[in-house]
């Protein structure tokens, strides 16, 4: 048990274990029926295994990583019994995390080299990225750091806002032009702010469209170079937000804006409506980028830093 102590606090865990119940009951259902009747773990329970993976959104690539794994400790260990098959799953799904997530943050943190941090958020619409940038607004400003938001998604006056009703919630300052604007000259007007503000962390949205890669690598790309004049190494982060409950639409989806710009960090939405949360672990694996955040619920605590091991402890905790 020592690789999965308690880091997290009672209530964060419990709000975790929650979120994560439709995907952990799903893949227990889908496990048990696979090893029914089965003392040892053989072929057809990995073939069998296989197939729950898949059907869990983990993707195949990484399914097939991690079924390679398993299929070593077994030839090593020359007998493993299918009861032994959660805590297996637990250690390998883990040491795969940690090939991409070396840290072991509990708490929203920022790093104290760079003021004001600057994080441009992406995503298409819908996946919960306004609602993701308000709610990492209030963990920040429930800190005692002072926030800028940037409201750079000018194709929507909806996405403006949005934001605003967060801004005004979190009690911090939203730079914002009318809609069809520059969304490079909000960035700037952003940062400048921030700057003269003395801001610890500046959060950018962006408009959030991939029919057109061509022109949001292009409008990604003037923002960064805008921003860059009032802070040569800005942005310092960019964060891809995605929506967990589309399951393999979300890999699609990773897949075009790592494409369109450099995606630093992920941020997984809507994990407890769904039964998809295997994605996190195949996205965070085949596309080599670390997974910041998830969300487990709606509440405003429900974004939460992700810690690979209190997800995996969740994850595959046995139902009772």
């Amino acid at each position: 048990m020592s690789l999965f102590k308690k880091l997290f606090s009672s209530e964060k865990k419990e709000s975790l274990d929650k979120g994560l119940e439709k995907s952990k009951t799903s893949f227990f259902n889908k496990l048990s029926k696979a090893v029914v009747g089965k003392s040892r773990v053989d072929d057809e329970v990995l073939d069998e295994l296989e197939e729950v993976l898949v059907t869990s959104d983990v993707g195949v690539e990484t399914t097939l990583k991690v079924i390679s794994r398993i299929e070593e400790r077994v030839s090593r260990d020359k007998y493993v019994g299918t009861e032994e098959l959660d805590r297996i799953l637990r250690e390998e799904i883990a040491g795969l995390l940690a090939e991409t997530h070396t840290g072991n943050a509990t708490e929203f943190e920022l790093p104290d080299s760079k003021k004001p941090y600057v994080i441009m958020v992406v995503g298409v619409n819908g996946v919960g990225k306004t609602t993701t940038i308000g709610k990492m607004a209030y963990q920040f400003e429930k800190q005692g750091k002072k926030v800028v938001l940037g409201a750079a998604d000018t194709f929507r006056a909806a996405a403006i806002d949005q934001l605003q009703i967060w801004a005004d919630r979190v009690g911090v300052p939203l730079i914002k032009q009318k809609m069809g604007s520059d969304p490079a000259s909000v960035a700037y007007d952003s940062l400048s702010a921030a700057v003269a503000q003395d801001a610890d962390v500046v959060l950018i949205d962006t408009a959030g469209r991939l029919h057109n890669k061509v022109n949001l690598m292009n409008e990604l790309s003037k923002i960064k170079r805008v921003m860059q004049k009032v802070l040569p190494d800005a942005p310092h982060e960019v964060l891809l937000v995605l929506d967990g409950s589309t399951g393999q639409n979300a890999f699609e989806q990773a897949r075009q804006f790592t494409k369109a710009t450099e995606v630093t960090s992920l941020a997984v939405t809507k994990l407890d409506g769904t039964a998809k949360g295997g994605v996190v672990i195949g996205i965070s694996d085949q596309f080599r980028i670390p997974v910041k955040y998830i969300g487990v619920g709606e509440g405003i605590e429900d974004l939460q830093v992700f810690n690979k091991f209190e997800f995996v402890d969740s994850f595959f905790s046995a139902t009772s």
